[in-house]
């Protein structure tokens, strides 16, 4: 069944060529007022795709006819990279930020380009290499906000700081999807003018969205028949569409059921939140010059195959053991939640990008040899993570880089050489624990530690996170996972009011079922219970 905004799409008759032409000059005299209107500054969103292209067109061609002393304002443009791009749309977007530089001096026009990035402590593989997180899914979609959001957010926080305002200038269209034309219906209704929304997100800002009405097709049409006012080929965005679609085309207007080139999506090659890598996959088809990409495709393939749980902990990242339910075919089983990777995964996933990105290297164009998937400021981080949040003092990375790229490692940060416990001295310890994992990790967290607090002058605290240590690595998977069994039986049993259960939990009268020993009392000892007599009855 068709949704509401693709029957009213449909119902509405096609634009004429003519009629694309009179709204692109009420839109170019409508920009160039909104412009002179104020001295708030400018950010327009650009991504290198045929949406933001039409808008920085639009916006750039208004702008150039006007008067060079009404040309005051600046106006930034703004592209993030989450470092994780399609390489042949970073290439291409990059290129267009240093093409797009020059036209503007050249043209003496408030054009400033910055291409953002993330922070290195929330790059994508600094979240799954080195703090472990599983690929990203529809219930932790941790990826979204610290590779896209922060990194733009940032930028117009500081353009607001320095002028008291902003106006986001974006490429959305109601026809990309019925869930965006929605959502900007909504915001119709608190608009202060035609076209300019509050951005619920930033506060003190206001998005402008002039192509909010176009189709693909009015979009397309337009950059093929308007030259790229920065001197970049709309022809090659063209093409770049057409060997991203599974079938190599890309067309304008031919029926209603020819769909336009603007479904392919172009983003993250890492991305495990969609089935399938469509348009990396088309472009790999459709062009045997691209097929160095196909490393990527393999990786990015066996991220969302992974689902492995004996290679990630039983435990979150806090050290504690959280329960669900599972449903496996019909049947509910209480399990842990599966938490980050271990320690041998992680790893792992070091060497196999280490190993894509040595290869790729070698075999990728002329043009592209110097392609980075991941650089040396995140596995720097990765590495600290790994030493002074996971405990790891074998301190693997440098040794896996240089096993992986014959060349060794140079951490740029300051101290990074110096490690609590050599390769040797992590060895001893090994065999000390036995390979008993969780002994190593606790043997490993109480030395650090100690080595925490042994130069400061008061040690306050110090037992309470020994005692830490001890309640998150002392016990043995199956006996924690026990544990954790126990206190939500209790939980439950509470929150009925079953006072036999809760008396049975407390006072050691439960059994262990494997060899009818008592359950020790002190395992719920830190709970908190309701403050009622257990004898009165309730």
């Amino acid at each position: 069944m068709a949704t509401t905004q693709q029957q009213e799409n449909k119902n509405q008759p096609a634009r004429t060529v003519a009629e694309l032409v009179d709204d692109i000059q009420a839109l170019t005299t409508e920009i160039q007022e909104l412009y002179c209107l104020d001295e708030i500054p400018w950010c327009v969103g650009y991504s290198g795709g045929k949406d933001s292209s039409a808008t920085l067109q639009l916006i750039w061609n208004a702008i150039a006819s006007l008067p060079p002393e009404k040309r005051t304002k600046t106006i930034y443009v703004i592209t993030t990279d989450t470092l994780v791009e399609n390489p042949i749309v970073a290439a291409w977007v990059r290129n267009s930020l240093k093409q797009m530089k020059s036209e503007a001096e050249a043209q003496e026009l408030p054009f400033e380009p910055h291409l953002l990035q993330p922070e290195f402590k929330e790059t994508f593989w600094v979240g799954l290499i080195g703090k472990g997180y599983p690929a990203p899914r529809g219930k932790f979609r941790w990826c979204t906000e610290r590779l896209k959001i922060n990194p733009s957010n940032r930028f117009i926080r500081d353009v607001i700081r320095s002028s008291g305002e902003a106006i986001l200038v974006l490429g959305t269209r109601k026809a990309e999807s019925t869930k965006r034309a929605f959502r900007m219906k909504k915001m119709e209704a608190q608009r202060v003018r035609d076209r300019l929304s509050p951005n619920m997100n930033l506060p003190n800002s206001l998005v402008y969205s002039p192509i909010e009405d176009w189709e693909n097709d009015e979009v397309w049409i337009y950059l093929m028949q308007w030259e790229n006012p920065w001197g970049y080929s709309n022809k090659d965005l063209f093409a770049l569409y057409r060997g991203a679609s599974a079938d190599n085309e890309c067309p304008l207007v031919v029926d209603t059921s020819t769909p336009s080139c603007g479904s392919s999506r172009f983003g993250c090659w890492v991305c495990t939140m969609v089935s399938q890598d469509k348009s990396l996959t088309a472009m790999i088809q459709n062009d045997e010059q691209k097929e160095w990409m196909q490393p990527l495709l393999d990786f990015r393939m066996e991220l969302d195959a992974e689902e492995n749980r004996e290679r990630r902990d039983f435990r979150r990242r806090t050290g504690e053991v959280q329960l669900y339910e599972r449903n496996l075919e019909g049947e509910i089983s209480v399990e842990p939640i599966p938490g980050p990777y271990l320690k041998e995964a992680r790893e792992d996933w070091l060497r196999k990008l280490l190993t894509v990105q040595t290869q790729i290297q070698r075999t990728a164009p002329e043009n592209m040899r110097d392609i980075t998937l991941i650089t040396i400021e995140e596995m720097s981080e990765i590495r600290r993570i790994w030493l002074e949040e996971r405990h790891e003092f074998d301190d693997s990375l440098p040794r896996i880089y240089e096993e992986v790229t014959g060349e060794p490692f140079k951490d740029p940060r300051p101290g990074a050489g110096s490690s609590l416990l050599g390769g040797d001295e992590w060895a001893v310890l090994e065999e000390i624990c036995d390979d008993d994992k969780m002994h190593l990790e606790l043997m490993a967290k109480l030395l650090d530690t100690e080595r925490q607090y042994r130069k400061k002058s008061r040690r306050v605290g110090i037992y309470e996170t020994l005692e830490k240590c001890f309640e998150t690595s002392s016990r043995s998977p199956e006996e924690a996972i026990k544990n954790a069994h126990l206190k939500r039986d209790l939980k439950t049993a509470v929150g009925k009011g079953d006072v036999d259960k809760v008396k049975q939990l407390t006072l050691g009268d439960a059994v262990d079922e494997d060899n009818s020993e008592p359950v020790k009392q002190e395992t719920w000892g830190s709970f908190k219970f309701p403050a009622r007599n257990l004898d009165d009855g309730d």
